[in-house]
């Protein structure tokens, strides 16, 4: 069974391009929203997932170019580290806006095609939506807030539109580049590869309808954030 057109947030890198690909090997067709353009050639929509506004008129461009969409997966994040009085207020409430509010407006555009299709929508929360650390408010806010959103979301639309949410532990991606040492994982970290978690997305997106993977969590053995 093809999963049909599913459109990639973060599709450019990571654990999005990961998904992306294996929509494409999967017989499906992805589509990706990201900041840049993605090195692949599948269509794509250039966009700020932090402006709201623009995040609604991607998905609405990417619904009528593609004739509808059969699955959503929301893999674009971002983080800002460190204390709460020491992160720049700009970069805590960009956190929020594109792992939280960005999220919750891709999947409102998307809702409308995704009933008609009797879609699914996968959700990306994280270890840190479900266990605190510090110097991590913006991230853990963001995430305990698409925990709640993913959740709220699979009662409110259940019989509908199937909702998965995925928790991923640490993955080996660009996500730690640019930070200081005492934020990025020590070197002998074992880290998941972004195709292996891939993996659980494609099964969630396969899964008949009626049939309801609510909750994937998807960590290194050794992942230090979980249980």
């Amino acid at each position: 069974m093809s999963v049909g057109t599913v459109l990639v947030t973060g599709g450019a890198s990571g654990l999005g391009a990961a998904v992306a690909a294996a929509v494409d090997k999967a017989g499906g067709r992805p589509y990706v929203l990201d900041r840049v353009a993605p090195d692949s050639p599948y269509d794509h929509t250039v966009v700020d997932l932090a402006d709201t506004g623009a995040a609604t008129r991607a998905v609405e461009k990417a619904i009528e170019r593609t004739g509808g969409l059969h699955g959503v997966v929301t893999c674009a994040g971002t983080d800002a580290c460190g204390k709460l009085e020491d992160v720049p207020l700009a970069d805590w409430e960009r956190v929020i806006a594109v792992n939280l509010l960005g999220t919750a407006a891709v999947v409102r555009a998307a809702l409308p095609s995704l009933r008609t299709e009797r879609g699914r929508i996968v959700t990306v929360a994280s270890t840190l939506g479900l266990r605190a650390l510090p110097d991590a408010t913006a991230y853990c806010a963001s995430k305990f807030g698409v925990v709640g959103f993913s959740r709220a979301l699979a009662a409110e639309l259940a019989g509908d539109v199937g909702v998965t949410m995925l928790v991923p532990g640490g993955m080996q991606t660009a996500f730690f580049d640019g930070r200081t040492e005492q934020y990025k994982p020590p070197a002998d970290a074992m880290l998941n590869a972004p195709e292996d978690v891939a993996r659980a997305v494609l099964f969630a997106l396969e899964t008949p309808a009626g049939c309801e993977v609510r909750e994937l969590v998807v960590t290194p053995s050794v992942e230090p954030s979980w249980p």
